[in-house]
C-alpha cells in the first residue's frame, strides 16, 4: 500500500504535472490545425512552473476556494469543462417533431457525437455557454455576439458521411429568421408573397453555427445522382436499401368499424397520425398488419399528383414538374467539380453560388456573371448533401429547401438517454424501452 502511494505522490509533483497537461494540450492544438495556439504553452507552465500571474484570482493564497468562492471555483471549473465538451465531443439534443418516426421519435433526448464527422471550429466564438441561439428565458435576444467571426473550419474526423446516415445539421434556410415567427421558412414566405411584398415583421441574420438545428437522414452523398419514383429513391440508378421504420401515408377503408385505440396502441402510432385527414402513417410493417384486419376492406399508400403551378419545392421553378414522391433527377455537387451552368440549371446552384460559398451572382441580359466576371462554369469549393426524413410524407426536407452543404453538418445521433411520449402522463410517458438506445 505504501508502495501505491510512492507511485502516486509522482503525480503531486509539479514537473509531472506540468510534462501530462502540456503534453495533451500540444496533442490538442496539433489536432486544431493552428500553431497560433501553441502559445498557451506560456500560460500552462506559468500555472504549474513559474506561478507569476494569479488567474484563479478567487482562491486564496494557498490555492484553495472555500465557501461562496468554492461555489464559483465549481461551476466556472464545470462551464468550461461542458463548453468544450460541447463544442467538441458531444452535444445534447431533443427531437421536436415528427418526421423522423418511427427511427427517432417526438420527444427523444439525444448525445449528438461530433467526433465521427470532426467537429467544426465555432464560427462566433463569442457566446453565452450553454445555449445556442437565444438567451435563456427569452424569444429572440441572442446569445452570441459577431464580433468576431471565424472562417468554417472542420477538425479531422473518424470519417466522412455516408449514405443512409442519420444527421444532425444546421438548417439551410435558418441564416433569416422572422422575429416573431422563428419556425416559419422566410424563404418560403418571400416565394409565396412575392420578392417586393412588404415584410410583416423584423427579422434577424444568424450566422451558420447559429442556426436552428435539424435531424434527417442523408439520402445521397457528394457526386450522386439522386431521383425518387413513386415515393422509393434511387441513388445513382438503384433503389435505396430498405429502411424498416420508414413511413408513407395510406388511405384506409373499413367496412364501417373502426380500427380500434388498443389495435393502434400496439402499433405504436401517435394520436396524432391517426387524426391526420391527408391519411395515416404507417411504416411497412405496420400496413400489412392493418391489411389482415377483418375490418379493412383495402389500404393504399399515398402518392401524390404532380402540380405544375406549385414553387414549394426546391430548385422553386415551375419548368419541374415534380412533388414529393416523383422528383428528379438531381445531382448533388462535389467539392472540386466543375459544372458548366446555364440560366436553364441556375436554379439549382445559384443559393451554392451566392450564399453558402459567398459569391457575387448576377444575371445580366442572360448572361451569368460572378464576382464581375461573365462566366459558363463553376468549381463547387464544399461538399453537398441530400437529407430526407424517414417520415416521407411529414418531412420538410431537402425536397423543400435543397442541398445540405457540409459547414453546416454538426454529427450524428449517438444514442437516446431518454424519451419521454408527449400524448402520455407520467409514468407512462417513459419510454424505457428506448433509454440508451441507438437509432
Amino acid at each position: 500500500m505504501k508502495k501505491l502511494k510512492k507511485y502516486f505522490d509522482i503525480f503531486k509533483n509539479k514537473w509531472v504535472k506540468f510534462g501530462i497537461v502540456a503534453f495533451l494540450y500540444i496533442l490538442f492544438v496539433i489536432w486544431l490545425g493552428s500553431p497560433f495556439w501553441f502559445l498557451g504553452l506560456a500560460v500552462i507552465y506559468d500555472i504549474y512552473i513559474s506561478r507569476k500571474v494569479k488567474w484563479a484570482f478567487w482562491k486564496d493564497k494557498k490555492g484553495e476556494a472555500k465557501g461562496v468562492r468554492g461555489w464559483i471555483d465549481a461551476i466556472i471549473f464545470a462551464v468550461v469543462a461542458v463548453t468544450f465538451i460541447r463544442i467538441f465531443f458531444v452535444e445534447a439534443y431533443t427531437i421536436p417533431t415528427g418526421s423522423m418516426e418511427k427511427s427517432l421519435l417526438i420527444g427523444d433526448y439525444l448525445f449528438v457525437d461530433k467526433i465521427t464527422y470532426g467537429p467544426r471550429v465555432p464560427n462566433t466564438p463569442l457566446s453565452f455557454p450553454l445555449v445556442h441561439n437565444v438567451l435563456p428565458f427569452t424569444q429572440i435576444t441572442k446569445s452570441y455576439l459577431e464580433w468576431i467571426q471565424w472562417d468554417y473550419k472542420r477538425l479531422p474526423g473518424l470519417r466522412k458521411i455516408k449514405r443512409d446516415d442519420i444527421v444532425v445539421f444546421n438548417f439551410p434556410h435558418g441564416d433569416t429568421v422572422f422575429v416573431k415567427a422563428p419556425t416559419m421558412d422566410f424563404y418560403e414566405w418571400r416565394r409565396g408573397n412575392g420578392a417586393n411584398a412588404n415584410i410583416p415583421s423584423e427579422y434577424i441574420v444568424r450566422p451558420v453555427d447559429k442556426k436552428d438545428h435539424y435531424v434527417k437522414r442523408c439520402i445521397a452523398i457528394a457526386g450522386d445522382s439522386l431521383k425518387i419514383i413513386d415515393g422509393d429513391v434511387y441513388v445513382n440508378g438503384k433503389i435505396q436499401q430498405n429502411i424498416p421504420k420508414k413511413q408513407y401515408r395510406y388511405r384506409i377503408q373499413t367496412d364501417g368499424r373502426a380500427i380500434t385505440n388498443t389495435i393502434w396502441d400496439d402499433m405504436d402510432v401517435s394520436r396524432s397520425d391517426r387524426r391526420d385527414a391527408f391519411g395515416i402513417a404507417l411504416t411497412q410493417e405496420n400496413a400489412d398488419r392493418i391489411k389482415k384486419l377483418p375490418n379493412v376492406v383495402s389500404i393504399e399508400r399515398i402518392t401524390n399528383n404532380p402540380d405544375p403551378s406549385a414553387k414549394t419545392l426546391f430548385p422553386f421553378d415551375k419548368r419541374y414538374n415534380w412533388d414529393v414522391d416523383n422528383y428528379g433527377a438531381i445531382w448533388i455537387p462535389k467539392k472540386g467539380t466543375t459544372i458548366e451552368i446555364t440560366t436553364d440549371n441556375l436554379p439549382f446552384y445559384s443559393r451554392i453560388i451566392d450564399i453558402y460559398e459567398h459569391n457575387d451572382l448576377k444575371i445580366k441580359d442572360e448572361e451569368i456573371y460572378i464576382n464581375g466576371e461573365k462566366t459558363n462554369k463553376y468549381t463547387f469549393k464544399m461538399d453537398y448533401y441530400w437529407m430526407m426524413g424517414d417520415n416521407r410524407h411529414n418531412s420538410l426536407d431537402s425536397r423543400y429547401w435543397g442541398y445540405v452543404p457540409e459547414d453546416h453538418v454538426v454529427g450524428r445521433p449517438a444514442f437516446i438517454w431518454f424519451s419521454s411520449d408527449t400524448e402520455k402522463s407520467f409514468p407512462k410517458n417513459i419510454r424505457w424501452s428506448r433509454l440508451f438506445s441507438t437509432p
